[in-house]
């Protein structure tokens, strides 16, 4: 329906009815035909609940029905079959209602999704299929369309009103029965669905960096309990959470006859002689190369060398990167833009230098080194769209660009055919950050960007590190790394105890600081409640204002929404199961 609210034309949705107030009430001014199924709305109020948003936040996920979706008619076969390994992986699956696939990278996952895709359309129901980001949606569309032609639909932010429009109609006929889609997927109005695949399940992508802060992984799983609705988790690299909860099926070697060596270059992110050597060796046998490093722009950091300090953005506690294409620094986290100073603003030293090397760096170095050869930066500067992805991947492929030099872009999926090499700069740096998850979230993305080399035939993955032992040890058996993990997270962290950060902001440092001393306050109450910590975040401010936080943990899930829901009232930000400790 629609409503007048402060001289505004707002959407409200009717909850129940009531007896009518004493009280002169707004009359409502349009009554739509769209509404929100029981089970819908009851979700909705779990995700209020839980990660402790208004229920009109919860609603405002999900798209409306305009009627009920019949089911599907059509009967499929696909022309994929299944080695006796992913029949076996397939039979669990549809054994159980809820499990893990823990596949190695190239182990055929995708072909037991095909299979269970075909399956559900064949019973008359649909099936929904999550993807971490965008970026995966045109190499998974062009599959499904093979498989399954007009009965797919894909759905992103970036799909056109008027796709949407035709898509929603789709789902009502009937004539849609798959949805590919980022995480918004999760929230269309598909009453006949009877499978939700979970890909790279471990993406953090999943989980939303704004109010509700909801991670679509788990609130799949909700939906599964809830409306008797299959959920597959898929990944190479399991989150130690789904590991250790969800039942799950073991698929090793690779699809293809394929094997990957690891060398270790003891430097520290930089184009070492190691580095440029096994680039040369890899061209030399006609076959392709990628670079990563988790910093785009030339530099991650300008420093004075007189006073040692960054350059750092005026709204931000951050040091600013440089883009030497733009002549300019850019903040990373509000956008701010600035020129090349040609002296430190602090002291006035004329000497500059650049620290922690980027991708437009490296990039840049590389068709320097290597002239006969097309090199590619991959990261969100260049990859603004979703045509500019398929086009560089499609080039790559084609064997048009010889390297790809990339941040994480690099790990999300992709299939490459003809790289040799995968070379990994700068892991180091995720490793030593201060965060309980460090250690899997780096081994799992050099996992995935190792995953890319040797995908049909041999290939080597050159790591630069200084913890060479840790990556030796954990490389060739990440189910290890995760035993040993869960044995080292015991009585601390999750999947053992549940955690809580609770966010205070504001343009002046001391009101933020003395509302977070006041959430502490009121935290001490809470007995069942430990705080881990508190004080100033990480990045201590951001787009001008300053930012302070509480990590709380506990056994209770029921003890820290107790205290969330009691101090919401104070403006703080609450973010359940948080991912990012920045």
């Amino acid at each position: 329906m629609h409503v007048s609210l402060n001289k505004k034309e707002m959407f409200g949705v009717i909850l129940e009815s009531v007896e009518r107030p004493s009280f002169t009430c707004e009359a409502i001014t349009l009554t739509c035909n769209e509404f929100f199924p029981h089970e819908t709305v009851e979700i909705a109020k779990f995700i209020a609940e839980y990660y402790v948003c208004s229920l009109g936040e919860a609603l405002a996920l999900f798209v409306p029905c305009s009627e009920l979706s019949t089911s599907i008619k059509d009967k499929l076969e696909i022309d994929i079959m299944l080695s006796s390994e992913q029949q076996k992986a397939y039979a669990f699956i549809e054994h159980h209602e809820s499990s893990l696939l823990f596949g190695d990278t190239g182990s055929g996952k995708t072909e037991i999704y095909m299979k269970l895709f075909e399956a559900c359309i064949n019973k008359g129901k649909s099936a929904l299929f999550l993807l971490p980001e965008i970026g995966l949606t045109p190499q998974m569309k062009r599959r499904l369309k093979h498989h399954f032609g007009s009965h797919v639909a894909i759905w992103h932010s970036k799909v056109s009103a008027k796709k949407k429009a035709e898509i929603l109609k789709g789902l009502e006929e009937g004539t849609i029965s798959i949805i590919a889609g980022t995480r918004s997927a999760l929230f269309l109005p598909i009453a006949q669905l009877g499978l939700i695949v979970v890909d790279e399940e471990h993406d953090e992508s999943y989980k939303s960096s704004s109010r509700p802060r909801y991670n679509a992984r788990d609130l799949a799983l909700l939906f599964g309990q809830r409306q008797g609705i299959k959920v597959l988790l898929g990944s190479a690299t399991p989150s130690l959470v789904s590991f250790y909860k969800v039942p799950y099926v073991r698929l090793k070697g690779t699809y293809h006859t394929s094997k990957n060596s690891f060398f270790y270059d003891d430097n520290h992110n930089e184009l070492s002689a190691m580095v440029m050597e096994r680039i040369q060796k890899t061209l030399n046998k006609g076959q392709q190369a990628v670079v990563f490093l988790p910093t785009r722009a030339n530099f991650k950091y300008i420093t004075c060398k007189e006073c040692g300090s960054n350059i750092e953005c005026p709204f931000c506690s951050v040091g600013m990167s440089l883009h030497q294409n733009a002549h300019a620094l850019k903040c990373h986290y509000c956008n701010y833009t600035e020129a090349i100073p040609q002296v430190c603003p602090k002291c006035g030293c004329k000497e500059i230098v650049a620290t922690r090397i980027g991708t437009a760096e490296v990039s840049s170095r590389l068709s320097e080194y290597f002239k006969d050869f097309v090199v590619q930066q991959f990261d969100r500067d260049v990859v603004s769209t979703e045509k500019k992805l398929s086009d560089i991947l499609e080039r790559f492929n084609d064997k048009k660009i010889d390297i790809l030099v990339g941040t994480q872009m690099l790990s999300k999926g992709h299939d490459y055919h003809g790289v040799g090499l995968a070379v990994i700069l700068g892991i180091d740096a995720l490793l030593s950050m201060s965060d309980f998850r460090a250690r899997e979230k780096a081994l799992s993305l050099v996992q995935q960007i190792a995953g890319r080399a040797g995908r049909k035939g041999h290939g080597e993955v050159l790591v630069q590190t200084h913890n060479t032992e840790f990556f030796q040890t954990y490389l060739s058996d990440f189910e290890q790394f995760l035993r040993d993990e869960l044995a080292y997270r015991k009585q601390l962290y999750p999947p053992f105890k549940k955690m809580m950060r609770l966010m205070a902001s504001h343009v002046k440092e001391e009101k933020a600081q003395a509302l977070i001393e006041k959430v502490n306050e009121h935290a001490k109450h809470f007995k069942k409640v430990e705080i881990v910590g508190f004080g100033k975040s990480t990045i201590g401010k951001i787009a001008n204002k300053y930012r302070f936080e509480l990590l709380a943990r506990s056994d209770s899930t029921k003890a820290l929404l107790e205290l969330a829901h009691h101090v919401k009232t104070l403006h703080v930000e609450v973010d359940m199961d948080p991912l990012s400790f920045s």
